[in-house]
């Protein structure tokens, strides 16, 4: 596909990501593009963990990207996800441009694109996901990529709000915290460890951390519950395994060791000083326990004892989740940007 700036035609070819430096080329593109305007609030993995998601074999989602060039210069990067298990109509789609290459057409055109290559494999609807600074509110209003998805027929479906804790948090914090969550859950046990789950506790947390998507607000999109199969677990904890994240856990135990909650954290070797909060769910017949506060605290007493040089976790909740949102304001969470799903019906 083309299209013309100054006479010089947009080209778009899709990426051999076994190819270093086309795969390199790409990420430079999207990363210069998602920080522009956000800087180190900017959720950006590192070529290192890409190329190992978008290389390594998967039974859970495939992957596509594309780099659009004018006069051989990269100028615009794109991609299309296609989950694999469930909620097969669906695809995500990416179009970011070099902010020197802007307003000339080109993030229309890779959109475009990856719309045509999504409908050829049979989906009907498509996520764009845009993260934006805390000044322009809760819809974004004024940031170009929310214009821009606006105005390519998308909408908002959920805001996100990205929240930062600086550690480390006092003990004495945490340790009034864990006692006060403790008066509700008694009956139960917290495990907490670093690395892969155990196995006798795979299957539990891989039916639990699986209904997440369902579980947490969705807006008014209706989503599939995800496979549950320990071998999606294990694929996911090889993959991380593989990009050098270490994976700091808890659960919490009924008295007949069901999994009744649980939380995970993730630290990086290739982003100094964060950690990023992955899930973090109670099981609905275990709810009113204050397991979700007992799991927290007790992974951030663990992240804490080990010497990994985090300085502050990342989390992000749906803007909706009043439940999980204070429980992270209480540990001392603080707002600092946004992020939106935005949605489109291709017709």
């Amino acid at each position: 596909m083309s299209t013309r700036e100054h006479d010089t035609e947009l080209e778009i070819s899709e990426v051999d990501v076994h190819d270093d430096a086309a795969l390199a080329e790409w990420y430079d593109v999207s990363a210069e593009a998602l920080r522009e305007g956000l800087g180190d609030l900017a959720s950006v993995w590192s070529l290192a963990e890409l190329s190992v998601m978008l290389r390594e074999p998967s039974r859970i989602q495939r992957f596509h990207t594309y780099l659009g060039r004018v006069g051989g210069r990269a100028v615009v990067a794109g991609g299309v996800v296609l989950p694999q298990l469930e909620n097969l109509d669906t695809a995500t789609v990416t179009s970011e441009v070099r902010p020197d290459h802007r307003r000339r057409g080109h993030g229309s055109a890779m959109l475009a694109f990856c719309e045509a290559r999504v409908r050829e494999h049979g989906r009907t609807v498509v996520e764009h996901f845009i993260d934006w600074p805390e000044s322009h509110g809760p819809h974004g209003e004024g940031w170009p990529g929310r214009e821009f998805a606006l105005a390519h027929g998308y909408r908002l479906n959920l805001g996100d709000v990205q929240r930062v804790l600086t550690l480390p948090v006092d003990d004495e914090v945490l340790d009034r915290t864990a006692a006060e969550a403790a008066e509700r859950h008694e009956g139960y046990r917290l495990t907490s460890w670093v690395g892969a789950v155990p196995d006798q506790l795979a299957l539990g947390w891989e039916t639990l951390s699986s209904s997440l998507m369902t579980e947490a607000p969705t807006g008014e999109r209706e989503r599939e519950p995800e496979v549950v199969d320990v071998a999606n677990l294990r694929e996911r904890e090889a993959v991380a395994d593989k990009q050098g994240r270490t994976r700091v856990c808890t659960a919490a135990l009924t008295a007949d060791g069901e999994v009744a909650a649980y939380t995970d954290l993730a630290v990086t070797p290739h982003e100094s000083g964060k950690a990023y909060q992955w899930g973090t769910l109670v099981r609905t017949a275990d709810r009113g326990h204050r397991l979700g506060l007992a799991v927290k605290v007790a992974n951030l007493r663990l992240l804490q004892s080990l010497d990994l040089g985090v300085t502050r976790v990342v989390t992000f909740n749906a803007e909706v989740n009043s439940h999980m949102i204070g429980v992270n304001e209480q540990l001392g969470f603080v707002a600092v940007a946004r992020a939106g799903e935005f949605v489109k019906h291709l017709t």
